[in-house]
């Protein structure tokens, strides 16, 4: 009887220690799926917060630089990257191995020693001439512990361009001012101390002033149409405008001066008729048939023609036989106060804004302006309109 309860306790007992080990085991499992499961999701929050902070620092405007305890460059955004114009993976490396700079490099030391550096100017090694403003700072740990550094490029190159244009044109403006206003402030002090009592004199110095005030008008008339066009204020009056009459009132208008040279004006513009502003393309034939006969040669031709286009445009051409425009200035002729020849040009009374006028204008009438010329043969200069539509 003992004998086969004793059996039966130990059956038990196997069978209990089976199941209890059989659970264990389960429960093992379940905690070890549990901890893989948590592992995964928390690899996965991770790779997404890296994949949304790479797409966070790609999206900046700004060049954003990473560089670890060592400067090595950590993580390099997408507008670093081409800044620097730059394809190849930067990651582990150094801001001199990466970009081969070393005002940068001297940067990030300054930065570690000054704790951060703000607006800092740099200058690219480059022909492009680019300009980055930079700002840098350290960042520590809880410890205080230098943990790495970060930088913040900018690109300046355009503003650094448009204040590069104002200073200039300040420049030109003052010196355009400058010389008709010191030759009539001149002539009245001497006027003032005596000349006046003698007639001719006085008379001859009174027509200069009366030429520079003109100068200065006419200058001030040119700043104000520029800037007016420049900025959009002006607001094109469009109408079909037939460019025989209107070329044949520009030749009657400069008569004088062409017959001063002894320039034969030629129109040979077919019968053409362009949606335009009558006045303002007024202004495009007199700046650029008065360019032709100032600067084109004595006793030379100055001829205006044009066709029409497939594309439904009007291209029109303005040519003198003078000596023509050098290759270098060819490009740059359309600039405000941009001269070829500086003397000869301010000798001829021009406010070196006319061109300029002109390209704006065209421009405004959704055409183009270019200009061709070979040394000795003279220069071209050709424009684009919208042809009228047919009624």
């Amino acid at each position: 009887m003992w004998f086969f309860i004793s059996i039966f306790l130990i059956v038990v007992i196997i069978a209990l220690d089976f199941w209890w080990r059989r659970k264990l085991r389960a429960q093992s499992r379940r905690q070890v799926a549990e901890l893989e499961e948590y592992q995964h999701k928390h690899q996965q929050t991770t790779i997404d917060a890296k994949a949304q902070q790479q797409v966070l620092f790609n999206s900046m405007l700004e060049g954003l630089l990473l560089l670890d305890r060592n400067r090595k460059i950590y993580l390099a955004n997408r507008a670093f990257k081409n800044l620097f114009g730059l394809k190849t993976e930067l990651r582990g490396k150094t801001v001199m191995e990466a970009l081969r700079v070393l005002e940068l490099a001297e940067l990030v030391e300054r930065a570690e020693t000054e704790k951060q550096v703000l607006d800092y100017e740099l200058k690219l090694p480059d022909l492009s001439e680019r300009w980055l403003q930079v700002n840098a700072a350290v960042i520590n740990n809880s410890a205080g512990e230098r943990e790495g550094t970060i930088l913040v490029f900018h690109d300046l190159t355009r503003l650094k361009k448009l204040e590069r244009a104002r200073q200039e044109f300040v420049a030109n403006v003052s010196h355009e001012l400058r010389t008709p206003l010191s030759l009539i402030k001149g002539y009245v002090e001497t006027l003032l101390d005596g000349a006046r009592n003698n007639a001719e004199v006085a008379e001859r110095f009174l027509k200069i002033i009366e030429r520079n005030a003109q100068r200065l008008d006419l200058l001030i008339q040119d700043l104000l149409t520029i800037s007016a066009l420049e900025s959009e204020r002006i607001k094109l009056n469009l109408n079909p405008v037939e460019l025989r009459p209107l070329v044949e009132k520009i030749f009657a208008d400069l008569k004088p001066p062409a017959e001063n040279k002894n320039v034969e004006l030629f129109d040979t513009v077919p019968g053409l008729t362009a949606t335009a502003d009558s006045s303002r393309l007024e202004q495009v034939f007199a700046n650029l048939v008065d360019n032709a006969i100032k600067y084109g040669r004595s006793q030379g031709h100055v001829t205006v023609g044009g066709k029409k286009l497939d594309d439904g445009k009007l291209e029109i051409f303005v040519r003198d036989d003078g000596p023509g425009i050098p290759p270098e200035s060819l490009d740059r002729v359309f600039e405000r106060f941009y001269r070829v020849d500086k003397a000869r040009s301010r000798d001829q009374g021009g406010t070196g804004l006319g061109l300029s006028i002109v390209k704006h204008i065209v421009q405004a009438h959704g055409g183009e302006v270019w200009v061709e010329s070979e040394l000795g043969k003279g220069a071209t200069f050709f424009f684009t309109l919208p042809a009228a539509k047919a009624a």
